[in-house]
């Protein structure tokens, strides 16, 4: 009776420490098929009987050669264990041999590079669902570039583990994959030639601040009010479970009664922890982040922020919040957090203003000040009538090409479009210079600039025209005699033509605060 006691409330209250373990058992994110990151310490984690000695040993398929790293630890009081690989060169197949009471062996394993894939649907999108989704999952036979998909699963509390498996990318294990996870670590592979493992931790429809750990928003004071809540919603739960535990209990006495007298069975007491919903702050940090948490990664890639539409410049801090506090759980440094700038979509009467989406772009940009990130610009390849665009090979090349020039040092790779840098007045015209240049400034069509407007000290807006000049843009308009700001591509329908000679998008923007 005890132990059914133990187990129901352990199960009910969301306990994240495991109980006393009679075996070795280890994360499912260590697993067959895994990928470990190359050039750096590997943790390597599990549990097993408080005091017990474990042993770790990674080994080539040849039994002959001797173990590329072997060392002993011991289980702690809770029964936690963790150890660190050396740092290694790409390579494998290897095999991970775990032993202690039992003995348990990964087999398959590669070494190379690993990324973490998440945000809302545009991230959860499928390969299935996307761009010449036939062709794609028909060719996508990649032995080398490995696959784990984070289910579903919101929590309240720390969850340690999850319910997934690495694979093998196949046409089978493709096409219900992440079609930006798959497309960036393709490029990737194809550019690198060593493996990929990507891990895809996203859901649709879902806003920043579930994804983000108490730790992002502490370090962002802004935030303080979210930080605030979630202290308040573990105190009260912690301060509530004294009583939920004795109607658990008293639920499990009259349940056993039932059962032996064939009565009618009760439902079991609801113990909803606050945060325990995709919507609430750290509710998807704790069950679909954390435990993945410390496997060893390159960098990050993010693509979110539809569900945050209304908060303006207020979702660049928490960007910073969602990336310092990634940043912190890691332990890994200023890791690589690149991520994509919306695409335009005619939100309509959705939210009623077609600037939403603009001041989003803004605060994306902006989020480019966080050191070791960069942004992906998809303002020429959306669908107005569609929040989910299905060109996702574009989105993954983009945010590869950041990846491949500021993390694996290519330094033959353009990596962004023009972002705005700096305005004079010069009489009855508006200078504008870029960042981002490259090979010159043109019009994707050939035509003639659009999405340009300009105003004067009324601060009305008309459109405006824009010619290139070098490296520069002159804005100007008949009707606008003494200008004092320009603005580009400012409104939820806007596909502007501006490119770099490499063919990126140059990112909307404004040029007052008004």
């Amino acid at each position: 009776m005890k132990r059914i006691t133990l187990f129901l409330i352990g199960f009910l209250l969301s306990f994240t420490h495991s109980f006393v373990h009679a075996e070795v058992t280890l994360p499912r994110v260590i697993g067959n098929n895994m990928v470990l990151q190359r050039d750096m310490q590997v943790p390597i984690w599990g549990w097993a009987s408080p005091g017990e000695e474990i042993t770790i040993t990674l080994n080539t398929d040849d039994e002959a050669t001797k173990p590329l790293f072997s060392t002993t630890v011991v289980a702690d009081a809770e029964g936690n264990w963790r150890t660190k690989l050396s740092a290694m060169d790409a390579g494998g197949p290897y095999t991970l041999k775990i032993s202690g009471s039992n003995t348990l062996e990964l087999t398959n394993i590669l070494i190379g590079e690993v990324w973490v894939c998440s945000g809302q649907s545009n991230m959860e999108w499928s390969v299935r669902a996307s761009k010449d989704n036939e062709t794609e999952i028909a060719a996508a036979n990649y032995p080398s570039i490995r696959l784990f998909d984070v289910p579903r699963r919101p929590s309240g509390l720390l969850q340690d583990d999850v319910e997934a498996d690495w694979s093998e990318t196949t046409p089978e294990t493709i096409e219900n994959f992440s079609a930006v996870a798959y497309y960036f670590g393709r490029k990737l592979y194809k550019n690198l030639n060593v493996p990929i493992g990507l891990i895809n931790t996203s859901w649709g429809g879902t806003r920043i601040e579930p994804w983000t750990p108490p730790a992002g928003f502490d370090s962002v004071p802004t935030l303080e009010s979210i930080s605030k809540e979630i202290q308040e919603a573990h105190a009260n739960y912690r301060q509530q479970l004294p009583e939920k535990m004795k109607e658990i209990e008293a639920w499990i006495a009259e349940t056993r009664e039932a059962l032996e007298t064939d009565a009618r069975l009760t439902q079991i007491p609801e113990n909803r922890h606050p945060l325990r919903h995709q919507a609430r702050p750290t509710g998807l940090y704790n069950g679909m982040v954390y435990p993945i948490v410390p496997y060893a990664v390159r960098g990050a890639i993010w693509y979110q922020g539809e569900s945050n539409l209304r908060d303006g410049m207020l979702y660049h801090k928490k960007m910073k919040a969602l990336i310092n506090g990634w940043r912190e759980v890691w332990e890994q440094g200023d890791f690589p957090f690149y991520f994509v700038q919306l695409a335009p979509f005619n939100y309509g009467g959705w939210i009623g203003d077609p600037f939403f989406l603009p001041q989003i772009w803004e605060a994306q940009t902006a989020t480019l000040s966080v050191p070791n990130t960069g942004m992906a610009v998809t303002t020429d390849i959306g669908n107005l009538k569609d929040i989910h665009p299905r060109n996702k090979q574009e989105v993954g090349r983009r945010l590869a090409l950041w990846a491949l020039a500021k993390t694996y040092g290519r330094d033959d790779v353009t990596y962004s479009g023009p972002l705005y840098k700096s305005m004079t007045v010069e009489g009855n015209i508006i200078r504008l210079s870029f960042d981002f240049v490259a090979g010159g400034l043109m019009a994707r069509d050939g035509e003639s600039l659009t999405w340009f407007e300009i105003a004067g000290g009324d601060k009305q807006f008309v459109e405006a025209k824009a010619t290139i000049d070098g490296d520069t843009i002159l804005v100007s308009s008949n009707t606008v005699a003494n200008p004092v700001a320009v603005r580009f591509g400012w409104h939820q329908n806007a596909e502007p033509n501006l490119v770099n000679k490499e063919g990126l998008p140059a990112s909307p923007f404004r040029t007052y605060q008004w």
